[in-house]
């Protein structure tokens, strides 16, 4: 450990400066080492020099928290001809998880954020929640419309990773946008922060932890608060998942047949562990220059993921072994689960909505998947926006995970497409 995250981030951009790229890899967390290589490092900085010119200032950096434990830390650094922010992103123990060269704006402190131009703020209240009981109870929004009830109701899942109840990235909160543009639109939201967000030493010390321990108590106790409140209607809480969350859903719809339909946005279908090594390829081929870079971690992610699928996995595995060094109980039950087959026995309506740009969750691959095994069902709806990428927020080219950062809101589109979807719902049930 180098000091604070702060002392921590301006080591790194000097190792940089000083070509010492091996050294910058070494201090990854170790989940985190396979994907990152001293020569994709070096050859990152490399661009940026050959683009702007040497770097001859670094101004004061800005160390803001974006998760338990996480803190990022952005630097301006004023090159020859031009200007870059470079964002490392650091742990409570000093593990980077993440370094990132960005537009000069992503060094500026993190603006509060504001709602979309669709939100009526005065249309709605909301109100802190509490699901579950005991160490692992997560807190949660609930957002009420002033309307006269009975009214629809929606539970949010986020996608992968410790998010928030907001699904905060970068400067956006793309499921605080969702909530408060239905609860405009008369539809009342449930969302929460998710288990590993909370409590992620706690969760480490679960046994056995799977998928289903990380969505399904905090989904189920989120669905039987919203039924037992006096202006929603039962008979109408629909459950909403965003990536991760949109491939669990099917799962927790089955558990739970009071769940009166799905919306899944960009939910993935193509197994985890490969989704990992397809992203990683994707994100090779942006820059000719530094593609050869990126095999060895493409590599050592696709034999991570060979053993994920080995009949030879089993509880004795070593965890460092595989994808994120999540432990064997995680994979084991994961890739006993296909999320489209599991829809496809759902006797409930569904909303299958997409990115055109997503390179996460892709049109070509996941959706493909969700169409030809949903091609029988009439009560399936699917649809693709063709400028958004994998967070719903609008753009051109191909989609980049820099491109999260500026301040944006989800795209209106999709949040009238699911109240439409709902009001249609509950006109064709009355």
């Amino acid at each position: 450990m180098l000091g604070s995250p702060t002392a921590t981030s301006l080591a790194v951009l000097d190792m940089a400066q000083r070509g010492r790229f091996e050294e910058i890899r070494e201090l990854f967390a170790p989940s985190l080492r396979p994907m990152v290589t001293a020569e994709a490092l070096r050859l990152a900085w490399a661009c940026a020099v050959e683009e702007h010119g040497p770097a001859i200032s670094i101004g004061a950096p800005v160390a803001e928290p974006v998760g338990p434990g996480v803190t990022a830390v952005k630097i301006p650094v004023t090159f020859e001809h031009g200007a870059l922010a470079v964002v490392v992103s650091t742990t409570a123990t000093g593990d980077l998880t993440g370094i990132q060269l960005a537009p000069a704006g992503a060094a500026e402190p993190t603006a509060a954020w504001e709602p979309p131009s669709y939100v009526e703020p005065d249309h709605f209240d909301e109100q802190e929640v509490t699901l579950g009981s005991g160490s692992l109870a997560v807190s949660g929004t609930l957002s009420v419309p002033h309307e006269a009830g009975p009214l629809p109701a929606l539970v949010l899942l986020p996608g992968s990773g410790p998010l928030d109840r907001d699904e905060t990235i970068g400067r956006n909160k793309p499921f605080k946008d969702l909530a408060w543009g239905l609860a405009t639109r008369g539809v009342a939201v449930l969302r929460f922060d998710k288990v590993t967000y909370s409590h992620p030493v706690e969760v480490k010390q679960v046994a056995n932890f799977t998928v289903v321990d990380e969505y399904t108590p905090a989904a189920l106790a989120a669905i039987e608060l919203l039924r037992q409140h006096p202006v929603i209607d039962a008979q109408r809480v629909f459950l909403l998942g965003h990536s991760s969350g949109g491939t669990v859903a099917p799962r927790i719809a089955v558990s739970e047949p009071s769940i009166a339909g799905l919306v899944l946005l960009a939910g993935g279908s193509d197994p985890l562990h490969w989704s990992i090594v397809r992203q990683l390829r994707y994100l090779a081929s942006l820059d000719p220059k530094t593609a050869s870079a990126w095999a060895p971690a493409i590599e050592e992610m696709s034999e991570q993921a060979r053993r994920v699928d080995s009949p030879d996995l089993c509880a004795s595995t070593p965890a460092d072994g595989l994808p994120f060094a999540i432990p064997v109980p995680y994979w084991l039950d994961l890739r006993s689960y296909d999320p489209v087959a599991t829809a496809a026995t759902l006797d409930r309506p569904l909303l299958i909505l997409q990115g055109g740009r997503d390179y996460q969750v892709t049109v070509d691959e996941d959706l493909a998947r969700w169409r030809s095994g949903l091609s029988s069902r009439s009560d399936v709806e699917i649809r693709v926006y063709p400028s958004d990428n994998h967070m719903f927020l609008p753009g051109s080219g191909p989609s980049t995970a820099t491109e999260y950062e500026p301040a944006q809101h989800l795209d209106a589109a999709v949040v009238g497409d699911i109240a439409d979807w709902l009001a249609t719902l509950g006109e064709s049930q009355s």
